[in-house]
């Protein structure tokens, strides 16, 4: 039987750019269903009980640059530590992700997923401007206007905030967070037990 997974993100995150191509190949060679739940992060925080960078207190914001330094080292990740254009508001973003999900399917969105977040993490770009998402698009060979229109329409502008609700609803707090049979699986130093989970080896 096929493994369904949430996956609860956003593309705002560094967290999620450091897992996501290793989340990707672990659905791939488990053969796992994707369900991509790209979140609005500033009202999760609010309903969960956590804070935006900027709020808080030094000692964690300090930490994080140096947990960050740490993956970059141990994934010989192409990370920027501190982007020129983070935070952004990534609405527009997630609501491309949704999008490609409904009208391509799970690999593309993966693919999409994956450009949005080099685009913050890597190229240091304003994941908040149609010309950058759009740029991501057209390297996924996208049809633009396809997805420019998909994102117009009711169903995919409500899933943004029906995420979030989900999100709230399922007791996820942070990005990433994979959700397999009901059990949560909190940031990308996880995906050892989503993949062992995936192979019934828990």
């Amino acid at each position: 039987m096929k493994k369904i997974i949430k996956y609860y993100f956003s593309p705002m995150s560094c967290w999620t750019y450091l897992g996501h191509e290793r989340f990707h190949q672990i659905t791939k060679d488990a053969e796992a269903e994707v369900i991509f739940k790209p979140f609005d992060p500033l009202r999760l925080f609010a309903a969960a009980g956590g804070l935006p960078l900027a709020q808080r207190p030094l000692q964690r914001q300090k930490y994080r640059l140096i947990e960050l330094n740490r993956w970059k080292s141990y994934l010989n990740s192409p990370i920027t530590i501190e982007p020129k254009f983070f935070p952004y508001d990534p609405r527009a973003a997630s609501l491309a992700i949704v999008a490609t999900n409904n009208l391509y399917g799970q690999e593309k969105a993966m693919l999409v997923t994956q450009k949005l977040l080099e685009g913050c993490w890597v190229h240091e770009k304003d994941m908040s401007s149609t010309e950058e998402i759009n740029n991501c698009l057209e390297n996924c060979s996208l049809d633009i206007g396809k997805i420019t229109r998909a994102t117009q329409q009711a169903d995919v502008i409500g899933s943004y905030d029906k995420n979030t609700d989900d999100a709230i609803n399922d007791d996820v707090f942070g990005a990433p967070t994979f959700l397999i049979d009901g059990e949560p699986f909190w940031g990308q130093d996880r995906l050892d037990f989503v993949e062992r989970k995936l192979n019934e080896r828990l």
